[in-house]
């Protein structure tokens, strides 16, 4: 009897990460088939981050981001994804997150009448151009999906306002804490040399602010020269080259290559606290007891502030001073937002998936899945 197959859709770096739990909950059934596509978005990032999971790409479409606009990059992925759904005809579809890749797979998905599945499911900022252009791709692919993981209350309830029926959505956590517990698990405890905080700047939307930002990062170096500041550097130009001309000769700025994933977990859990425009360091670092510094007006992860792991800070390079000296200086201050224990996850979201694709494929009848919180 053919298993029923799902094409697992990943393009990011993120996507991989938070994609690999759900792959191995599924893989782990023996009633379902899941092959992993690759669509080549970020494709030098994607396989070794994969990789650390055990898994490789089935699939590689080799759509590279190379410079084209986001209208150009997103007609070659529905075509690629459109003649990959003609030939593997899959029976389900997932993907993770709002990027071009899984807005394309959503997309290309609909169009065929195969059925989505989006993990990650009904977050929202209420503001269409923050961020750009993932907040438009998160409302679009609801649209297109069958299946609507949600990683937390507020974001199941944010899909039944919308109008999704109850019983498509499920409550599951987010993966990124899955394969944040995989990797911590294989790791020894390790103690920096040096007090040190975690400093990250990616997103498309901070590009205007950059120079700000970096400026105000450049200070706080300065200022505290016994606290190094670890910063790995996105490889777009826009932050790349800002950084190292205007970090690059401060001593106690530490400017790497991107991390892979247990690199990025260990120096996460090395820091006294966490500076980050990043979505996932967001859901990561209150698991592991870390302060957040988030430098956005709005955020989708509201969780992380309501419980007081995380503050909105904005880009005002003088806040940003301001709130990151309080919490070099104040022990007691960390203390309070180190809340211990995610609101974000249990470790078990790629087992619930897994289990609610196999009840709607028809694969297993009657499983009893636990939402999460």
């Amino acid at each position: 009897m053919r298993k029923p197959v799902i094409l697992c859709v990943v393009g990011t770096r993120p996507e991989a990460i938070k994609m690999a739990p759900v792959v191995i909950g599924l893989r782990a059934r023996d009633d379902l088939s899941a092959l992993i596509v690759s669509t080549g978005q970020h494709r030098d990032l994607v396989a070794p981050q994969l990789a650390h999971f055990g898994l490789v790409p089935d699939i590689d479409l080799g759509i590279a981001a190379d410079g084209r606009t986001l209208a150009g990059q997103l007609g070659r992925l529905l075509e690629a994804l459109d003649t990959c759904l003609a030939t593997a005809l899959p029976d389900l579809v997932i993907g993770q997150g709002d990027t071009l890749s899984a807005f394309a797979a959503a997309l290309s998905a609909f169009y065929r009448q195969i059925p989505f599945a989006h993990v990650e499911a009904g977050l929202r900022t209420d503001r269409l151009d923050s961020p750009f252009p993932e907040e438009m791709h998160r409302r679009a692919i609801a649209l297109a999906t069958r299946l609507h993981f949600a990683p937390t209350r507020s974001a199941a309830n944010r899909l039944a306002t919308e109008g999704v029926p109850a019983d498509r959505i499920l409550i599951t956590g987010n993966s990124v804490i899955d394969a944040l517990f995989h990797v911590t698990a294989r790791q020894e405890p390790t103690r920096a040399a040096r007090a040190s905080f975690l400093f990250t700047l990616h997103r498309r939307e901070s590009v205007d602010m950059a120079d700000d930002i970096l400026a105000a990062v450049g200070r706080i170096a300065l200022e505290r020269p016994d606290i190094d500041v670890v910063y790995p550097v996105h490889p777009n130009p826009a932050f790349h080259d800002r950084a190292h001309s205007q970090l690059g000769r401060i001593a106690n700025v530490r400017l790497t290559q991107p991390l892979d994933y247990p690199d990025l977990v260990a120096a996460m859990a090395a820091s006294l606290f966490v500076v980050t425009d990043s979505g996932g360091l967001q859901e990561e670092a209150p698991a592991l007891g870390k302060p957040v510094l988030v430098l956005r007006e709005v955020s989708e992860r509201m969780e992380a502030v309501e419980s007081g792991a995380a503050l909105l800070i904005g880009t005002n390079g003088d806040r940003i001073v301001r709130e990151t000296l309080r919490l070099i200086d104040c022990a007691d201050s960390r203390a309070r937002m180190a809340i211990g224990g995610s609101p974000y996850g249990d470790g078990r979201a790629g087992t619930r998936i897994a289990s609610a694709c196999a009840r709607y494929l028809g694969a297993a009848r009657d499983i009893p899945i636990d939402a999460f919180g």
